[in-house]
């Protein structure tokens, strides 16, 4: 595990300034509005308002929030990247120790505006993290193990994991705040769905008469294969080929670009990728 200064400082910055925005979009829209939002921010929240309710204890962020992460980090560490662990571990932290630190203030009272604006908020961070090599801790880390080391598709298990946190908090503290809260994590998903694109595939045809080198540049700028396929234009009925590859959407305008520099001419055609079956090449992680 090497470490560059100017990459890695540039990282720690923004992991910093995103754990600060996570503690404020928790103490100014999250307790708020009330709201139980999925993963394990959720889980934390819904712990501690179970025990002032119950108990009349005040339990700290910062311990129940580290608690509930120690089996997540342990499986970055292991399995995903002690780079990214680490990075995560420095945003799981600061931002719980913030979190206790800050004061709760509301910048409105309407609930609906506060679950919509903090699911953009919370999606926003999470992206930025997850694009700086890190993530937010929790539920990121298994989401990644079971999408690149198991090749299992996570969404079901994150869903049932949050329909447990909502229907817990309905049952103890009223539908409403738990209905608010689905609207939050709405916007959250659609929020990181826009912005992080990593393990989002995207189809290429591309229409050219150098297959060879338009195969080529596939292969540099993203070390995926593709398959060469014979064709005959309509309008000229003249012999043409069409390349066909699947490559991570983040990687695509690049990969376009690196064609259109092997083949000005070349037709490219881009559609979004479902489902995919069969060895894809995912980059490592740190």
């Amino acid at each position: 595990m090497t470490f560059d200064l100017k990459k890695d400082g540039r990282r720690i910055v923004i992991v910093c300034i995103a754990a600060v925005i996570m503690a404020v979009n928790i103490k100014m829209f999250v307790r708020a509005g009330d709201l139980y939002p999925g993963g394990v921010t959720g889980l934390t929240i819904l712990i501690q308002s179970i025990f002032e309710m119950f108990f009349n204890i005040t339990l700290p962020y910062t311990l129940v929030n580290l608690l509930l992460n120690t089996v997540p980090i342990y499986i970055g560490f292991r399995f995903i990247g002690k780079k990214l662990t680490l990075y995560s571990c420095l945003m799981i932290v600061l931002s719980s120790v913030l979190t206790d630190m800050m004061p709760s203030y509301a910048f409105t009272n309407d609930v609906l505006l506060i679950s919509i604006f903090g699911g953009i908020i919370n999606g926003f961070i999470i992206s930025v993290c997850l694009i700086m090599n890190a993530t937010t801790g929790g539920m990121d880390f298994i989401s990644m193990y079971l999408s690149v080391k198991k090749g299992v598709d996570s969404w079901n298990l994150i869903l049932a994991f949050n329909v447990v946190i909502i229907l817990v908090a309905g049952l103890l503290f009223g539908w409403e705040k738990a209905l608010y809260s689905i609207i939050y994590q709405y916007a959250s998903t659609q929020m990181l769905h826009m912005l992080y694109k990593r393990y989002q595939k995207q189809t290429l045809f591309i229409v050219t008469n150098k297959p060879k080198e338009v195969c080529k540049a596939i292969n540099i700028v993203s070390r995926h294969g593709a398959t060469i396929l014979n064709g005959r234009g309509s309008f000229e009925e003249q012999e043409r080929y069409v390349v066909y590859s699947v490559v991570s959407k983040e990687e695509s305008k690049a990969v376009i670009k690196a064609v259109k520099e092997a083949d000005d001419i070349a037709f490219v055609n881009a559609l979004r990728t479902e489902e995919l079956m069969g060895s894809f090449y995912q980059r490592p992680t740190e």
